[in-house]
């Protein structure tokens, strides 16, 4: 079976020395040249939670060759319609796209490659790169979680899972939509306020004024899953609804109370979207953030502090 890693920046890194590490080839995929020299030169090395360096075979876009069974998508969403139109090229007729993307990235996929063929992976670690081929882990590495679920029809989802759970603990749902909008829950309000003030997710939940933003945020996120139809959130054997989605002032105050423990295992992790803010780049506010204020519309909820949120990250960027 031949898999590949198509965005090999730190997460893709930490990924892809894993499942080599276990004996599970897996080409890692990036437009950096000099990345990709030094991954081939010197092996990608992941540091922190864990400390090891494997060799790894690493390619440009350009250098790709033949056809994939498993393709793994961990770029940044802008320009997923063109990504998956180029992937396309490289899928094997029965090959599965597995997107490990935040928000809610399989809709766009689907649209050009078909259902079937979408598989959606909800991870609940991160990563920060420390150099072209090095990666360190900034979660546990007992919060190396993954919730995979088919978007559509399609039936290799045990067999992707085998796959993963060479680098993480894998869990299967029969039901994507709610894995993805509780990890957008965590994204959209912790994410996005770690951009806006270059805190940690462990800084942000201590902080009074903080988490009370934080769960607000998240409570927006909340009213639009539910009007997409979610019935839960699940995140590590834990339902979202049920602990955080306060209705009255004491229900608000046990949200308050319980972010700083519910994001303990993450609390050194800060959002890859204040990491392009610091190098200059515009983030994936409108593929997190921006994705809940979309979803909102079309549902009829509003959100207007996720709506505020957003426009103050593009302040940031102009």
């Amino acid at each position: 079976m031949r898999i590949c890693i198509y965005g090999a920046g730190a997460m893709g890194i930490v990924l892809g020395a894993f499942l080599n590490k276990a004996g599970i080839p897996a080409d890692l995929i990036t437009r950096d040249k000099p990345r990709v020299d030094a991954l081939n030169r010197s092996g990608a090395r992941v540091v922190g939670g864990a400390n090891f360096c494997v060799p790894v075979q690493a390619y440009t876009p350009g250098e790709m060759t033949g056809k994939y069974d498993v393709v793994i998508l961990l770029t940044k969403q802008k320009g997923n319609a063109e990504t998956a139109r180029f992937l396309g090229g490289y899928l094997a007729a029965d090959g599965a796209l597995v997107c490990m993307q935040n928000g809610l990235p399989e809709r766009v996929l689907a649209e050009q490659l078909g259902k079937d063929r979408i598989y959606g992976c909800v991870l609940s670690w991160g990563a920060t790169a420390e150099g072209k081929a090095v990666s360190r882990l900034t979660s546990d590495l007992s919060a190396m979680r993954g919730i995979l679920g088919a978007y559509g029809g399609g039936r290799r989802a045990e067999e992707i899972a085998r796959i993963l759970s060479a680098a993480m603990k894998i869990s299967l749902t029969e039901n994507l939509k709610e894995a993805r909008f509780a990890k957008l829950a965590i994204n959209a309000s912790f994410s996005t306020l770690s951009a806006l003030t270059g805190m940690t997710f462990g800084e942000i939940a201590r902080r009074r004024k903080t988490s009370k933003l934080a769960a607000e945020l998240m409570k927006e996120v909340f009213s639009v899953a539910k009007a997409a139809g979610c019935t839960a959130l699940p995140v590590q054997g834990h339902d979202l609804l049920r602990l955080l989605d306060y209705r009255s002032a004491a229900g608000k105050l046990r949200t308050r109370l319980l972010l700083p423990i519910a994001m303990k295992k993450h609390k050194n992790l800060v959002s890859g979207m204040l990491v392009a803010l610091e190098q200059g780049r515009r983030c994936e506010i409108d593929e997190i953030s921006g994705a809940v204020v979309r979803e909102g519309k079309r549902l009829g909820v509003p959100v207007p502090v996720q709506e505020r949120a957003v426009a103050l990250v593009h302040d940031i960027e102009n």
